[in-house]
């Protein structure tokens, strides 16, 4: 071989690999409302769920609820996506008995009591293409405020006699829904 096609050789196999390492896969920084999810069970030991949420978590930031999530408008249960309700068994909100299935989760704040929503609406971003036709059940819970203020809106799940709680809270601003079987 030539001393000129060798020197060829490794400058071309040296340029490839500085080419593959610049076209390397991007990543996008942390979402500063990252994904989250909370289950009922929430033990990862237990296959057998009643339900899942998974929703995105907004931060106050020195801001108010009421600023991030306006009385009397429906709001997406978070941030980014609308929230997105799994029940894995048929259960009741209210008097609506909700067919197994995954849903969207919707609240309109207000003053004394939050209306939960369950849509049929899915794989939607926020609240913009909300449809009230769409909703399958609803039901208003009352306010209370919690002792601690929580900057990460959060929802977990709580057992009840009779089924299950979800638990949402920002601020110090707290919401129970009850599922029932």
């Amino acid at each position: 071989m030539k001393k000129s096609n060798f020197i060829t050789s490794i400058t071309f196999a040296f340029l490839m690999l500085l080419s593959f390492s610049t076209n390397a896969q991007e990543f996008k920084p942390l979402d500063k409302s990252p994904m989250d999810a909370a289950s009922y069970p929430s033990s990862y030991k237990e296959s057998d769920k009643l339900a899942k949420i998974t929703y995105s978590r907004p931060q106050l930031k020195g801001r108010s609820v009421d600023e991030l999530a306006p009385e009397g408008k429906v709001w997406r249960t978070g941030a980014n996506e609308a929230a997105e309700l799994t029940l894995y068994k048929d259960m009741k909100l209210g008097d609506t008995t909700v067919k197994a299935g995954t849903y969207t989760f919707y609240v309109i704040p207000g003053e004394d009591e939050w209306t939960a929503i369950i849509s049929t609406d899915l794989n939607v971003w926020g609240s913009y293409f909300y449809k009230e036709e769409n909703d399958v059940a609803r039901l208003n819970v009352p306010v209370s405020e919690g002792k601690d203020s929580l900057d990460a809106f959060s929802i977990a799940f709580e057992e009840s006699s009779d089924g299950i709680h979800m638990h949402l809270g920002w601020g110090t601003v707290r919401i129970a829904v009850p599922f029932t079987k």
